[in-house]
């Protein structure tokens, strides 16, 4: 770092960020070295220490050789820091060739003091010397002796030391003697010469000896407690096994030693929740920072049975978490944790689970499972991505490749995919298929296909850069990618057919929707498999089903897209046929119907007319919006489409028949396209068409749409029944009098109450008879501005010069006036002429033109201002009636 910071970086040649990061890292060497230095002389203190005081403290010896290996990089397994130490006697031979004496003192005094550290020591050598000491010690414990208590405590002593008067205190205590300002001796009272303490080392031998006979025996005691019938007894022996594994480090070994770990082990089986709950602390705390007790802990079978645990309550179960964590920071028992049936999905459940502690600690299994690639998928299994996230963005190459392959085999949720997103999963892969070799290409592939069937997701990959290598792969004619074109264009297909923002979707659409793209996959569709061609008609189909494509569905008209489809038609492919009708329909808008109409022979008119039939709602649905776009005033396609049968189908799918589609967006395509079609065979002008569909029934249908269609589907059922109830009058028939007695008055029939005259559904098409005047009506109330228009003149056939009288009081009877006078204000252009023109004739009758007038009369007026020069003339008529203008105005 030092080095670092004397290159002259003001004056190099060199960028800003290029300086900017050669001075943070010259700051963080600097920092580094400092902390190493610090470290260091902390170390030499403590040996300093450890020499003077403590030489029997095999604790401390412990702790400072582990200290010691942290920070010169060694493990921290009795292997490495056995060869450490061997290093540390090199060193002192060394001194002695060297003829340094006072170095090879120095060393010989720091290998003398850390060769009482166990940690360098096997389990099996750490067992042995257990053994043999407890061989020499008593069956039953020793009370302390005297000597052992401190004066002034009256405890038995941790650390004595001698004052000047040769008594002994326990060091903390007669330090805090000293700091209440006492400087005598508090046995002696006699005045001390001076404050130095002394450490009375045999004494404190003494003491440990004692101390750890006594551990021997209750460590011996604690066995036959664990196999007891009791439950008291069990739980009391457990407190006492966790209490010894607190107290100090290396009763965790001699606990081992006494062969207690598979006896506490095997508690797990018990159906005593609290005893199980005993059992995973005490396990817990015999596996901190001992690599060999973890191991026996896992040999003895106790990492599936915690992972049972994990279900049980939140106590049972933060235990269970805590001891596994324990566990997962020896690394060659994370693959036995990760293969435990359960195991990563109850921990990825934690994950989220009330219990802040444990969710920390399951988090942290879980990092530490994260070494293992086979663990790393099942958490994506289970939902939590972020590992294999991490490994798309930083691991070797194989090991994306093993990533990406697991997610283009899942079957993710919605919810998954949308995390996947945020956690920053599709750059990596949308590198892969640009720069990575064939087998990243394919998984990637693979796992953006998976990811792509997210509508939300379609922003984030198309910001990523996925279309240009998409379009790279499908149009590349190298054979080696071929197997790739697959998964590619369903790829696009999934982004093509998905919603997104128009910031968003003016960046796809200058990459998707050139000529050069429509060009090239339009002509990929004959030189592709069915699969393939699914794929691309699908993907065709979203680019140009918007409302705002009208460019994109033009550019596909001029390459000559209608003429390509109509083969595809007729295929056996189900899948391909579908997608080439719905593309077909897209394009048949527009008012382009008469470019598909020119193409359109017998042939292509009776496989247009069999889809109606098709037991796919997408490709009945499409099919009867074809037909529905076709010119109306083609009479010859009119005629071929009859002769193909096309009325029945049509007719059949207002009533449901055949359509699993019961309820939403499909099944109100279905019926708005169906109503649609109906349109060309209901011309007025033609009575002999009209009797045809009203022969299956149409009229019961179509008014049932008014109360239960899409705006759409309402709007086209009101203009079919507008145009058949243009003729309800001169279709009705005189009443006739009905025989009788000639004594008596001839009974005459009762016509219809607006035709006068004899009318039916099937004989008149008539409104009144269809009972469709209440449903127009309710349609107006709705406030569906996209049905008003035709719901309106279906209503005004009811007041036609002959008729509107009765066709008013018909209209009123309805609840009818309101809703028209409210179109004054909220419809569109057309809506409001059609509304005025209705008010007209309603207006001439003095009862609704008192009752309604005044609500009507603001926006009349309004219209004769602002209003189309046709509905200015109507509102002034109008008024005229309402007596606010003079029949001789100028507006007339």
């Amino acid at each position: 770092g030092r080095c670092l910071s004397l290159v002259p970086m003001a004056t190099l040649d060199v960028s800003t960020d290029t300086r900017e990061k050669t001075m943070n890292l010259c700051e963080q060497m600097q920092k580094a070295q400092f902390k190493a230095a610090v470290a260091e002389e902390e170390i030499v203190e403590k040996i300093d220490i450890g020499i003077k005081e403590r030489q029997a403290d095999c604790d401390y010896a412990n702790d400072l050789l582990l200290q010691i290996a942290q920070v010169v990089g060694v493990s921290v397994d009795p292997p490495s820091l056995k060869q450490e130490l061997l290093e540390f006697k090199r060193e002192k031979e060394e001194a002695q060739l060297r003829k340094s004496q006072a170095e090879a003192m120095q060393l010989e005094q720091i290998i003398a003091f850390l060769s009482q550290a166990d940690a360098a020591c096997s389990a099996s050598e750490k067992d042995r010397l257990y053994h043999e000491k407890r061989a020499q010690g008593h069956f039953q414990t020793v009370p302390p002796l005297q000597s052992f208590y401190c004066p002034l405590t009256r405890e038995v002593m941790e650390d004595p030391v001698e004052t000047t008067s040769g008594q002994t205190f326990e060091r903390s205590a007669i330090e805090s003697w000293f700091a209440s300002g006492n400087r005598t001796c508090p046995i002696t009272k006699v005045e001390l010469s001076n404050l130095e303490l002394k450490p009375n080392l045999s004494l404190r031998n003494s003491v440990r000896e004692w101390k750890e006979r006594n551990i021997f025996i209750r460590i011996s005691a604690i066995g036959p407690k664990l196999q007891s019938d009791s439950e008291d007894e069990i739980a009391s022996a457990l407190l006492d096994l966790y209490r010894l594994s607190e107290e100090k480090a290396i009763h965790r070994d001699w606990i081992r030693a006494e062969g207690l770990i598979p006896v506490t082990v095997d508690l797990l089986n018990s159906n005593k929740r609290t005893i199980k709950k005993k059992v995973l602390a005490s396990l817990c705390s015999l596996a901190t920072n001992n690599n060999e007790n973890k191991e026996q802990i896992a040999d003895a079978g106790a990492i599936p049975l915690a992972v049972r645990s994990l279900a049980r309550d939140v106590g049972e179960g933060r235990q269970a978490v805590a001891l596994l964590l324990e566990l997962s920071k020896l690394p060659i028992l994370c693959d036995q944790i990760g293969k435990v049936q359960g195991c990563i999905l109850l921990l990825v459940t934690m994950l989220n689970s009330g219990n802040q502690y444990a969710a920390l600690d399951a988090r942290e299994i879980l990092c530490n499972l994260s070494n293992n690639n086979q663990n790393v998928v099942q958490m994506a299994e289970a939902n939590h991505f972020k590992p294999l996230v991490q490994r798309l963005n930083g691991g070797s190459d194989i090991t994306r490749i093993l990533m990406a392959s697991a997610l283009s085999r899942m079957g993710l949720t919605d919810q998954s995919k949308a995390t996947l997103a945020q956690e920053g999963a599709i750059p990596p892969l949308v590198k892969m298929i640009s720069v990575g070799k064939l087998e990243a290409k394919s998984a990637a592939l693979g796992a953006l296909q998976n990811i792509s069937s997210l509508p939300e997701n379609r922003d984030s990959m198309i910001n990523a850069g996925v279309l240009p290598p998409l379009l790279q792969l499908l149009f590349s004619v190298t054979s080696v990618v071929m197997g790739l074109k697959e998964q590619a264009a369903a790829t696009l297909a999934n982004l093509a057919t998905a919603t997104s923002p128009v910031a968003v979707a003016d960046t796809c659409s200058s990459i998707l929707d050139s000529d050069e793209t429509i060009f090239q996959l339009l002509s990929l569709l004959n030189l592709a498999g069915p699969v393939i061609q699914s794929h691309l008609l699908r993907a065709l189909y979203g680019m140009s089903w918007p409302s705002s494509a009208t460019q994109v569905r033009a550019k596909m008209r001029e390459r000559d897209a209608v003429q390509l489809l109509l083969p595809f038609c007729e295929v056996n492919d189900a899948e391909v046929r579908v997608n080439a009708v719905k593309l077909l329909y897209c394009l048949s808008r527009d008012g382009a119907g008469k470019e598909l109409a020119d193409h359109f022979g017998q042939s292509y008119v009776k496989t247009l007319v069999s889809l109606l039939s098709s037991s796919r709602e997408e490709e009945r649905a499409a099919s009867a919006g074809i037909i529905g776009n076709l010119p109306l005033n083609d009479m010859a396609m009119t005629e071929m489409l009859l002769q193909a049968g096309a009325l029945p189908p049509l007719i059949d799918m207002l009533n449901n028949k055949g359509c699993k589609a019961s309820f939403g967006g499909l099944r109100n395509e279905i019926l708005e396209n169906a109503t649609g079609a109906l349109i060309r065979f209901t011309p007025p002008s033609d009575v002999k068409l009209q009797r045809l569909v009203v022969e299956h029934d149409a009229i019961v249908y179509l008014v049932q749409l008014l109360s239960t269609g899409s705006p759409l589907a309402k709007s086209r059922a009101a203009t079919v029944l507008c145009q058949l109830s243009e003729n309800s009058s001169k279709l009705s028939t005189p009443v006739t009098s009905k025989g009788g007695c000639c004594c008596f008055r001839s009974a005459k029939e009762i016509g219809c109450k607006v035709h006068g005259n004899h009318c039916s559904i099937r004989s008149s098409f008539c409104l009144i008879e269809a009972e469709a005047v209440t449903p127009l009506v309710q349609t107006l109330e709705e406030r569906e501005a996209e049905a008003d228009e035709a719901a309106l003149s279906a209503l005004s056939t009811l007041l036609y010069e002959d008729i509107w009288e009765k066709g008013v009081h018909a209209i009123a009877e309805a609840q009818g006036i309101n809703p028209v006078v409210r179109l004054l204000t909220v419809g569109n252009a057309g809506t409001k002429e059609k509304a005025v023109w209705l008010l007209e004739r309603i207006f001439r009758i003095d009862k609704y033109r008192s009752e309604y007038g005044r609500q009507a009369q603001m926006p009349l007026i309004d219209l004769t201002q602002n209003g189309n020069p046709a509905t200015r003339r109507l509102a002034a008529k109008v008024l005229a009636h309402l007596k606010i203008l003079h029949n001789q105005s100028t507006y007339f």
